[in-house]
């Protein structure tokens, strides 16, 4: 777990506060007392995290746009992180194809940004620059990826992530060899947890069809994908961070993901999440649709041996709380109180 000796007071610069990951680790943050300043774009959706779990705002809230150079620097300069977690970026397969050049702009160029505002930095930071699990050359193999696989990526937001990686590490090789900041990547994928709002994402697509009694559509039923609750890959991160100030022999990539034999098709993770809330769906499978992988695992050997992090929440655990979450507070329940219970429960579990 995390170590509240050392976030306590630290100066936390996070991007992308304002989105589902951010906004969970925002306030797991505050909780572990660290000093925590924001920086993203509005919050999209409807509900908003964001809002539901800082209802009376926070006063790390900072509204601006990665992909303006100069805004960045302002705002490196202002907080003098620390610690800076990246997480903003374009997250979304589907939009990536209707927005490419947003995709590229946001994930490649706003991640440049940061790295080039802190060129030069002649103090100790530790950067965690996150990715996604989607960065491999995907060729449907049974086998999980590590972290020395082939970089690829057939979407645009595949590919700008996987550009992203390539990214960092050129700077970090060009300009960081020598320097104080140490910068790591982490990835990461098909989180799953309470308080994502996101269009075209399987749990909030079937919460909002349960909710309203509808038939959920499900598009890629047979897809296999490393599902894992919210918390455990932002535990990684918290951990990779921690670790990498005092070890910069760390600034390399990582893998966070669920063990091998929870990685579960979309069709197991939506009959799972039915037996908590009740409801239906069908195969809305279109051969016509969009590319996404057939089928992804990742291996967590890396993180295991050299951060000694590991999931705590198994497939099952992580589809409860999830599922739990949301029809709590369908029913009423405080989403912040119901929130830092969870983080809570996760920090006592031991799967």
């Amino acid at each position: 777990m995390p170590d509240p000796g050392f976030w306590q007071g630290k100066k936390v610069l996070l991007t992308g506060h304002t989105g589902f990951k951010g906004s969970w680790l925002m306030l797991w943050l505050e909780n572990l007392k660290a000093e925590v300043f924001g920086m993203a774009l509005p919050c999209e959706t409807m509900p908003c995290l964001f809002d539901q779990l800082f209802p009376d705002g926070h006063p790390g809230h900072h509204i601006g746009d990665i992909r303006d150079s100069a805004l960045v620097k302002q705002r490196i300069e202002q907080v003098q992180p620390d610690v800076i977690l990246h997480l903003a970026a374009q997250p979304l397969v589907l939009r990536s194809y209707h927005h490419p050049l947003e995709t590229w702009q946001t994930n490649v160029m706003g991640s440049a940004h940061i790295l080039d505002a802190i060129k030069g930095c002649d103090r100790h930071i530790s950067v965690v620059m996150v990715t996604t699990d989607k960065v491999y050359e995907n060729r449907e193999w049974v086998h999980a990826y590590r972290e020395t696989d082939r970089l690829g990526g057939h979407d645009p937001y595949s590919s700008s992530k996987a550009a992203c990686e390539l990214l960092v590490d050129s700077y970090r090789k060009s300009f960081f060899a020598d320097a104080p900041v140490s910068i790591a990547t982490a990835r990461a994928g098909n989180v799953i947890g309470g308080g994502d709002w996101a269009d075209n994402r399987i749990v909030p697509d079937l919460v909002r069809a349960v909710a309203r009694s509808d038939d959920l559509e499900v598009r890629n039923p047979e897809a296999m994908r490393p599902w894992q609750h919210v918390l455990d890959p932002l535990a990684g991160y918290l951990i990779l961070a921690e670790k990498l100030w005092h070890d910069a022999s760390l600034a390399e990539g990582f893998n966070f993901g669920p063990d091998v034999a929870d990685q579960r098709s979309v069709c197991a993770l939506v009959e799972a999440a039915l037996t908590r809330w009740p409801g239906t769906w069908h195969d809305a499978s279109d051969p016509a649709q969009p590319h996404e992988a057939g089928r992804l695992t990742l291996t967590t050997d890396k993180a295991q041996t050299r951060l000694r992090w590991r999931p705590r929440w198994s497939f099952d655990q992580a589809v409860a709380y999830t599922i739990d979450w949301y029809r709590a507070t369908h029913e009423g329940a405080s989403p912040r109180d119901l929130s830092l219970d969870q983080i809570a429960e996760f920090a006592k579990s031991d799967t």
